[in-house]
């Protein structure tokens, strides 16, 4: 973690801390938590054909409580967690990190970094369709008259979930965050009552029968991994939530509540068909006695609906270090906390997942149909970041070889498995992440590539400002007219004279009696004091730079913080300024390096993109846009 980001740990008070760890488990654990519904269920059933014994009942539950052990608690919560970028995390982030150090395999970091961003964004989609289609067939238990109405249940719940976003991370938090809570406290209350019945199940703390079992079931063992697998279901969202909490709340809603209901209740459910054999047909619901049954129904429902919310969060951060990294167009970015920085909500994106998450639910109809799709995704991202974790911890923390293979390839081994096992899923279903994938990884790689052709093209136009301002300030037969008022001229490259400035003096050959070289800063703040929202500096008599500072938390409203400008020195009257932008009109090439239709799709792209003068809220009457046609 960075400097920053170890304050801010240190100095976190404790009402702090239980706030954020109460409020990460209505976005952070709702999708782990809710596994318990089904996981143990669906792997009794590939054993199950020729009676239960008591060794693969207990089996079963080792191999749940050493995958949770393994991957979750080891992988994401003690290690991967440490990794963040500026705090936060997920596989971007390790990318952005890697990419700092990487000598000679960037190319090969990249591929892996957009693949398993594309996986995550993939399980964005699914993740939703898949909970909320769950939840409301669960409300069929109590009110089996809902049953014709599944689809429009779900898509209603949709409606709500995504509208509700807006909101911001804390907001969603603190409302999901004691259903949440209350949720687990009611699994580890079910499973505890129920470990009496049979305290031989405690023997699957015991590696050994997760071990044996493997070894035993041979090819039938991977047919159970598809369905252990769901234990872990999540924990990929954990590491890419963790800008929106921070690492210890993470940590200590982990350990105090959530590991531990997890295994009291899979130990619960285990213990309950040793006693009970018949109870394997749904033994998370058979664990509450009559009365129990509705509010459990009812809370469950709840809790899977809260289920989305890890990914949908998740996809917000990735997102913004994706437009960070350069792998997509500008989007627009909320900021809805004041202290932590993480916490932001990207409509563009939230708009994308609600139309790609209802046209799941709307085609596949069930969730039985729908988890066939579910689990690649999950473990292929899985897989990516423990690649990465490989070279991240090597290059970054300075591990030797060995005890690297050590520590990170028995964990890459199970994951591989647990991807082995999802790929038999792929003609059910199986297909959907993988196009979505596939189509995403398309769009960053195509981002990418096209910015630095752009770049590349445009390069050898860019003229040094200050020889600029020099050449330009003397006085000559062809120097340019002199018109009154103040020209604005923003731009993200300070060192270089901005084209819609070369442009209006080639069309127009005037120059105003001011001209200033603007540019607009973002920095790990909430808010920036009036008093540092400006930096000045003369160039010449006609020419300024001015940078412009905002806090995370501040609208970059340019017309607002105009008056800082005057405070520091620059004369100007609003009405006879104008702000020019420069705006590029991209035009395919056949030998530009990329195919036709990839160059289409740039440009598509590009289009998306935020319009500078509505981001920067600049007054509409004031702004004069100059374009230019750029062959890419």
């Amino acid at each position: 973690m960075s400097d920053e980001n170890h304050s801010h740990d240190r100095h976190m008070t404790p009402r702090n801390l239980i706030s954020l760890a109460l409020s990460s488990l209505g976005v952070v654990y709702g999708d782990i938590g809710t596994s318990p519904l089904y996981a143990f269920r669906e792997a009794l059933k590939p054993v199950a054909n020729d009676g239960l014994t008591r060794f693969e009942v207990i089996s079963l539950i080792s191999l749940m409580l050493w995958s949770l052990t393994v991957i979750v608690t080891f992988k994401y919560v003690l290690m991967l967690l440490w990794a963040d970028n500026d705090g936060e995390g997920g596989t971007l982030a390790l990318l952005a990190l890697l990419m700092k150090t990487a000598s000679g395999h960037t190319a090969f970091l990249l591929g892996l970094g957009l693949t398993g961003a594309a996986l995550f964004l993939g399980d964005a989609m699914i993740t939703p369709a898949l909970s909320i289609l769950s939840a409301v067939e669960g409300i069929t238990l109590v009110v089996p008259k809902t049953s014709p109405y599944i689809v429009p249940i779900s898509a209603a719940i949709l409606v709500g979930l995504f509208a509700f976003q807006y909101r911001g991370t804390g907001t969603v938090a603190r409302f999901f965050g004691p259903i949440t809570a209350l949720w687990f406290v009611v699994m580890a209350w079910a499973g505890l009552s129920h470990i009496s019945d049979n305290y031989g199940i405690l023997a699957a703390f015991n590696p050994y029968y997760a071990v044996s079992f493997l070894l035993k079931e041979g090819f039938n063992s991977i047919v159970v991994l598809g369905a252990v697998f769901l234990t872990v279901t999540g924990a990929e969202a954990l590491y890419a939530d963790l800008g929106h909490f921070g690492r210890r709340p993470i940590q200590w809603a982990w350990f105090a509540l959530v590991l531990p209901a997890l295994a009291l209740n899979y130990l619960g459910q285990g213990a309950l068909i040793l006693g009970n054999p018949e109870a394997m047909s749904d033994p998370f619901y058979l664990m509450f006695p009559k009365w129990a049954l509705p509010f459990a129904v009812i809370l469950a429902t709840a809790a899977t609906i809260i289920a989305s919310q890890a990914v949908i969060t998740g996809a917000f951060s990735l997102v913004r270090q994706g437009i960070n990294l350069g792998l997509l167009p500008r989007m627009k970015i909320l900021f809805t906390s004041e202290t932590h920085a993480g916490q932001i909500f990207l409509p563009t994106v939230n708009a994308v997942l609600f139309f790609g998450v209802m046209f799941l639910a709307i085609t596949f109809k069930t969730s039985e149909a729908l988890a066939t799709a579910y689990g690649i995704s999950v473990t292929g991202a899985m897989v990516v970041t423990t690649a990465m974790a490989f070279e991240f911890v090597r290059t970054r923390w300075d591990w030797r070889l060995p005890v690297t293979m050590i520590v990170l390839l028995p964990v890459l081994a199970l994951e591989l498995i647990f991807l082995g096992a999802n790929l038999f899923k792929i003609l059910d279903g199986g297909y959907v992440p993988i196009l979505i994938a596939s189509a995403l990884i398309i769009m960053m790689w195509t981002w990418r590539r096209g910015t630095t052709l752009l770049t590349e093209r445009t390069r050898h136009t860019d003229i040094p400002l200050i020889s600029f301002v020099s050449s330009i300030e003397r006085k000559s037969d062809h120097s340019p007219a002199h018109v009154p008022g103040t020209a604005i001229f923003l731009t993200s490259h300070p060192e270089s004279a901005p084209a819609a400035l070369l442009h209006n003096l080639k069309h127009n050959h005037v120059l105003h009696e001011k001209n200033v070289i603007l540019t607009i800063r973002s920095v790990n703040k909430p808010r920036i004091p009036t008093a540092d929202r400006c930096r000045f500096e003369h160039i010449s008599e006609r020419f300024s730079c001015v940078e412009l500072l905002f806090g995370f938390m501040e609208t970059q409203n340019i017309s607002q913080a105009l008056a800082s400008l005057r405070k520091a020195g620059l004369k100007f009257d609003i009405m006879s300024t104008s702000f020019y932008l420069g705006r590029r009109k991209l035009i395919p090439d056949v030998k530009s390096g990329m195919p036709y239709w990839q160059e289409r799709l740039y440009i598509a792209l590009a289009n998306m993109a935020a319009i500078p003068a509505d981001y920067f809220h600049l007054p509409a009457n004031r702004v004069v846009e100059l374009g230019s046609h750029v062959i890419i």
